[in-house]
């Protein structure tokens, strides 16, 4: 059965291939527009080209997935483990957030960690960065008129380290306990392997996933945050550890585990390229170095949360890309294999893959709004070569499909950023560089001129709809059989570009930190009374912790104590909020931590592991159609929870019926410190009466009148009684029985 499907697979790929080669010859021979404008000419050519260049990338990813070599960390002693150097590159980043990464790194794990020697690497040379490692006791390294942007710093780091191995870190990523552990036996075992046969090429890198713990503004604007996962795992955890099978893993200049001598072969840090990382992998694979990357995530960082950001960073990753490629002269680069280049090469055509989106959004439109036809063909001649190409294609790529991306949901993300990288691209490709480095901003926040970068997407999104309806208007029948290819690649393009304006519409961010899901063991303490629950998910300031019955906790100055991995921190809580969700009540408190220990013990509890909110794999069962219709919903539906509907005690619907000191009441609402009831004889205000419940006696004292007969009953014991087992049995049974809609104005007997 394995053998036929496997069999099966070969042939789709063999047709996938013949058909395009088929496709894309008759496109280039016979369907041209040679006859029509200068205009229609040109972009006719470049269509084409749009096309051969699509269909090789697509050849590649199969090519280099068929060829696909999984890694196995190797298990090495421990008297093994080298020297190792961590740099922590910083421009302009704050204390508070360096002090994240530096506190993570402090904190690796490793045989012995004497061998560790963790260095702030500042090329702004900042009193306030060289406080930070003196408080942690790590090296700082600073660096004044630094014209070499990060290589200038790393390589100024170089200057004062000596340790065989360098880890890398941009100053946002923290990285895991378990990172160094995690890494470095693949050189330890590579190391043994070349004593044994020296025609093994040493390792140069060990490349790990750019990982991040708050969600991009892909998985945000589009509410996917929990369906799809971040923008940069498809390569990260997907294509770049596909290129292990070529040994060449592209270094992405973060959480990642480097051989000096290999840095030192390729000259140190590249200089003349503002995308240093990329040119150094390859430079160190030219000098006879091999490079892996693992699946994986083994630090988290900040991606950007404002748009200008996504895109300038994006804008400095294209440019950089280019000139490095332009640097290294890749394709006559004798240092290289074919297979290497292959992989590289294919890096440098992912960013004219937004020159090609635009085109293919394009040529439609010029069709059916201004008349300019840029194929030559009818309805049958593409019916016979382009759609068994396309339909071959498409389950080539299909059974190919990963579990972190789909290739509409690429699409989309394409769309979404091409028109702003276009140009850029296109200069550096001309030899027209960027006068300053820019480091992206992880902390900028949302603006309302974000709202201009949606004008290019509204106006190709107004035209793919006009075309639309202009060219089907009036036709029936037959007719619109023969459009619908045509209408085919608008609708296509329409449903990309209505997801990017919604995109670029943004979403309001509420939560000032990041949560992480995680169940952790918590205890709260107040008074004598210490209850042991789970969290549901953490946060720098907060908490939700989770009770299966309703429990009564003062507002403030609660002892809140988390524990994880041996790291315990100890917080005064304050509740602010409690809510029930199905039959589980879940109290959130806000957390002062009670010294700075307890905060940096915290601060590990947090981010030591992957953030567990975001999903590390897409929801195969939400179709795009779907989240489309989700990404409407929630735009016209979804409305905040207001102040005033927050809730800081478990709130309990009933309606009992109760006989008081000769009054009768129906109890409708409980919050531990009052009960709203009604009754049909008048109170009065300062009243008291006791409800006995078994061996305890509730204190009630009438507080307020309300509208309706109704009156709120003060509960003036409930620091007596409020954890005693009768109490808390008798609360768990009210919680538990059904709520009554229709409450019956009639008293019983």
């Amino acid at each position: 059965m394995v053998i036929r499907l496997k069999k099966t697979k070969g042939l789709i790929y063999i047709i996938a291939f013949i058909t395009a080669v088929i496709y894309l010859a008759w496109r280039g021979i016979f369907t041209l527009p040679w006859g029509e404008s200068l205009f229609a000419i040109v972009f006719g050519i470049g269509l084409w080209i749009s096309k051969i260049i699509s269909y090789f990338t697509a050849v590649i990813l199969i090519w280099n997935k068929k060829n696909a070599k999984k890694i196995k960390k190797p298990e090495v002693e421990e008297q093994a483990f080298p020297a190792i150097d961590v740099f922590i590159a910083t421009h302009n980043e704050t204390v508070d957030l360096l002090l994240k990464t530096v506190n993570a790194a402090t904190r690796m794990n490793y045989p012995d960690k004497k061998l560790v020697h963790i260095y702030l690497c500042d090329d702004s040379n900042r009193p306030e960065v060289a406080a930070l490692a003196a408080k942690f006791s790590v090296g700082y390294i600073g660096l004044e008129d630094n014209q070499h942007a990060k290589s200038g710093n790393l390589n100024n780091a170089l200057n004062h380290s000596s340790s065989p191995l360098v880890a890398t870190f941009d100053a946002d990523m923290i990285p895991y306990s378990n990172f160094l552990l995690e890494t470095v036996p693949y050189y330890v075992q590579n190391a043994a392997d070349r004593k044994e046969d020296a025609e093994i090429k040493p390792l140069g890198l060990v490349q790990t996933p750019q990982s991040f713990y708050n969600a991009d503004l892909f998985q945000y604007n589009l509410f996917s945050e929990s369906s799809i996962p971040n923008e940069q795992d498809f390569f990260s955890r997907e294509v770049n550890v596909l290129n292990n099978a070529q040994g060449a893993a592209i270094y992405t200049g973060s959480n990642t585990l480097i051989s000096r001598q290999a840095i030192v072969d390729a000259g140190g840090f590249p200089t003349a390229t503002i995308t240093e990382d990329f040119e150094l992998g390859i430079l160190i694979n030219s000098k006879g170095y091999t490079s892996i990357s693992t699946a994986e995530p083994m630090a988290s960082g900040l991606t950007p949360t404002d748009i200008s950001s996504v895109i300038r960073q994006r804008v400095r990753w294209g440019r950089g890309v280019v000139q490095s490629v332009k640097n290294l002269q890749l394709l006559t680069n004798k240092d290289l294999t074919i297979k290497q280049k292959l992989v590289f090469f294919n890096s440098y055509l992912y960013w004219w893959s937004f020159l090609r989106r635009l085109i293919y959004i394009a040529a439609p439109i010029l069709f059916t709004v201004f008349n300019v036809m840029v194929v030559k063909a009818n309805f049958w001649q593409l019916l016979i070569f382009w759609l068994p190409s396309y339909y071959f294609l498409h389950l080539a790529m299909q059974d190919l499909s990963s579990d972190i991306r789909t290739q509409r949901w690429g699409e989309v993300q394409e769309t979404i950023i091409a028109p702003y990288l276009v140009v850029p691209v296109l200069l550096q490709a001309l030899g027209i560089k960027e006068k300053k480095f820019k480091v992206t901003d992880k902390t900028l926040k949302q603006s309302r001129k974000d709202l201009f970068y949606i004008i290019p997407h509204l106006l190709m999104l107004g035209l793919a709809v006009y075309g639309l309806i202009s060219f089907n208007y009036g036709k029936f029948g037959s007719e619109l059989f023969y459009s619908s290819i045509i209408t085919f690649w608008l609708l296509t393009h329409i449903f990309n570009l209505t997801f990017s304006v919604l995109f670029f519409l943004g979403r309001p961010i509420h939560r000032e930190t990041e949560r992480f899901d995680c169940q952790n063991d918590v205890t709260i303490s107040f008074f004598d009374q210490t209850f042991m629950l789970k969290t549901k998910n953490i946060s720098e300031k907060g908490m939700l912790i989770v009770s299966e019955n309703p429990l009564y906790f003062p507002e403030k100055d609660l002892k809140v104590e988390i524990e994880k991995n041996g790291y315990q921190a100890t917080f005064t809580g304050k509740v602010a909020r409690v809510f029930q969700y199905h039959e589980e009540w879940f109290y959130g408190l806000t957390l002062q931590p009670n010294t700075e220990e307890d905060y940096l013990n915290y601060l590990q509890v947090i981010y030591d592991g992957f953030n567990q909110s975001l999903p590390q794999f897409r929801d195969v069962w939400i179709t795009p159609f779907e989240r489309f219709v989700i990404n409407i919903e929630k735009r016209i539906f979804i409305k905040r929870l207001k102040t005033d509907q927050v809730k800081k005690a478990p709130i309990i619907t009933m309606e009992k019926h109760i006989a008081i000191k000769n009054h009768e009441f129906i109890f409708h609402e409980f919050d531990f410190q009052h009960i709203t009831a009604k009754t049909n004889q008048t109170l009065q205000i300062g009243e008291n009466f006791t409800w006995k419940l078994g061996e305890i006696h509730l204190q009630l004292e009438a507080e307020k009148a309300l509208a309706g007969n109704k009156y709120k009953l003060k509960v003036t014991n409930l620091h007596k009684v409020a954890h005693h087992p009768t109490f808390i049995e008798e609360v768990k049974q009210w919680a538990k029985e059904k709520e009554i809609e229709n409450v019956s104005d009639n008293f019983a007997a």
